[in-house]
Formats: structure tokens, sequence, C-alpha cells
């Protein structure tokens, strides 16, 4: 299974068409919308994590590009400073997706970034600040 958060930007032409449920009807992959703003007639944007075989992601990823959205990889991601983390557990109370999680009975703070939606509800929840954002890649997906 092939995943990666993408970030797409429709024009204002393409914001009204429902080009995103034919990547499940089409090309067999399933997408989680982490974040959009979308309105008729306006530039839109969508965040959205794209899972599938990878041979469907690019022939999907190529659908969306011919219909005029521009696609990129996400170009951040949530990280942990392991020195920082007093195990407080204040950051699982925020995390939707339970990438941060309360290992027992060791009441260690636990963090699956393959889990994480890059939603940074956690980085201004945690006391020690050691959850980061941090810039990754910044390119057009291939």
């Amino acid at each position: 299974m092939y995943s990666k958060i993408l970030v797409l930007r429709f024009s204002e032409d393409v914001a009204q068409k429902p080009v995103v449920c034919h990547l499940a009807r089409d090309f067999d992959l399933v997408f989680n919308i982490l974040n959009a703003t979308i309105l008729p007639g306006r530039e839109g944007v969508m965040v959205m994590e794209l899972s599938g075989s990878k041979k469907n992601f690019r022939d999907g990823v190529a659908f969306l590009k011919s219909n005029g959205i521009k696609v990129k990889n996400a170009s951040r991601e949530v990280k942990r400073v392991t020195a920082r983390c007093t195990h407080c557990g204040a950051c699982t109370a925020v995390c939707p997706t339970g990438a941060l999680s309360i290992r027992r009975p060791e009441m260690e703070v636990v963090f699956d970034q393959e889990k994480c939606s890059i939603c940074e509800l956690c980085v201004p929840a945690c006391p020690p600040r050691a959850m980061e954002v941090r810039p990754i890649r910044d390119a057009l997906v291939e």
C-alpha cells in the first residue's frame, strides 16, 4: 500500500467539479480529507491522504493534474524532540488521529508518525514544546 499526504489546489473553474470522487471510483484509491476550503467559483485548497497501489496512485494524480488541479506533497511534518518530552500526555488529549498515545503501564507518550495528519494541534498543547513542525521536500508530485 502506497500512501502520501497531498495538497491540492483547485482553480475556480475546477472547484465546482466532483473530481476527487473519481479517485475512489476509477482508480481504486482511498482518500482521507484532512482539511479543505473549496467554494464554488473560487480557488480551493484541500489536504488529503491518498492511499492505494503505486500504479493507481500515479494514475490518480495524473487524472487530477489533467483536470487542472495542482498537486504537491505536504511541505511539512510534525516531529517530536524526544529529549524535550516529559511524557505529560497533554498532546494525547488533542490528537484526533491517535498518532499520540500513552503506553501503559509505563505511562510513556508514544508518537506514531504514520498516523499523523499534520493538524498541528499537538504543537501548542505541548508544555515543554517537544512537538515541532518541520519543513520537508516541497516538490510537485511526479
